[in-house]
């Protein structure tokens, strides 16, 4: 069964998860320095925050899927959408290894569809750093290689 993801930047990191922690009655199931994240059922979400320099606001959307088989689906769903594609295999981003696929939606919002196959203790590397470099770089290796990045505030006049 698919999960669905948002990752969303924070500019304070222990006010967010308080205020987090109460919308979704539940404490977060992962907990580091400089991120959370809430495996939650109801609804079912992967819901993950971050304070890693980045522009505070939604940083992008996605789908994690439970196998490969599924992940495939996406990959066929998302070739289906015309828009380019990014393939990570083996990829070590968000205290995860895991295959991704990433695009780009006509509104320049990322995408990723992906299957964690195990935990890592560090955040991840950036595909373009070395090891060790500064956060700023390594938060790239949560965005696909390219297209344009979200990392702005969702602004909206209406109610929905």
């Amino acid at each position: 069964m698919k999960r669905f993801h948002v990752h969303v930047a924070v500019t304070d990191l222990t006010a967010s998860i308080r205020f987090y922690s109460a919308l979704f009655a539940a404490e977060p199931t992962v907990i580091k320095s400089d991120y959370a994240k809430w495996m939650l059922d109801d609804p079912r979400v992967n819901f993950a925050i971050s304070q890693r320099e980045a522009t505070p606001g939604v940083d992008h959307l996605g789908v994690q899927v439970e196998n490969e088989a599924e992940l495939a689906e996406m990959h066929d769903r998302l070739q289906g959408a015309a828009l380019p594609v990014d393939t990570q295999t083996d990829t070590v981003c968000c205290y995860a290894n895991s295959n991704k696929y990433w695009t780009v939606d006509p509104q320049g919002i990322a995408w990723e569809s992906y299957h964690t196959l195990n935990d890592i203790p560090v955040f991840g590397e950036s595909r373009n750093s070395p090891k060790g470099a500064p956060a700023s770089e390594v938060a790239a290796c949560c965005a696909p290689t390219s297209g344009k990045s979200v990392g702005v505030p969702v602004k909206s006049s209406s109610c929905c």
